[in-house]
């Protein structure tokens, strides 16, 4: 089973970043590999806990896979879990944290933005043919909501 973890600090405030990687439906737009994102389902569990289902189709040249996803975003902890349901995986977990750190060297506001992943495709030929490019997906996704949150609040 293959795993990333990539920990990194950024110029945003911890509930900005957040709002980022809940906001699902904007994936396409700038997530590495997503060439779609269809949100089946949108619930509460509490006050705190939003559950979104959502569908991402991923591709890339011929390649094209869909795969369904429970993602519990805990709004009080900021705190993503995202769980596999159905897909060319045998399993999938993703999970994000975020933690506000003291005001950078302009004032301006600074987080730490945690984000693991683990995965193991159900086919081994499917993990041959698109294992290399997950991987380098997955290494370019912090990179991505940064690049994102510059477009969305605004670079710092």
């Amino acid at each position: 089973m293959k795993s990333f973890r990539n920990r990194r600090h950024v110029p945003y405030s911890a509930a900005d970043m957040f709002g980022l990687v809940c906001d699902v439906e904007a994936y396409p737009e700038f997530v590495p590999l997503c060439e779609g994102m269809r949100v089946r389902r949108r619930s509460g569990e509490g006050d705190d806990v939003e559950v979104i289902v959502a569908e991402m189709q991923v591709g890339f040249k011929a390649i094209c896979e869909r795969f369904t996803s429970r993602v519990a975003c805990n709004k009080r902890k900021l705190e993503i879990l995202v769980e596999y349901i159905d897909g060319p995986f045998k399993r999938l977990e993703n999970r994000w944290s975020f933690h506000d750190e003291p005001a950078g060297p302009d004032g301006g506001p600074r987080s730490l933005v945690d984000f693991y992943i683990s995965y193991e495709f159900k086919s081994r030929s499917l993990g041959l043919l698109m294992g290399a490019m997950f991987d380098s997906a997955f290494h370019k996704y912090a990179d991505a909501f940064v690049k994102r949150a510059g477009a969305v609040y605004g670079r710092r």
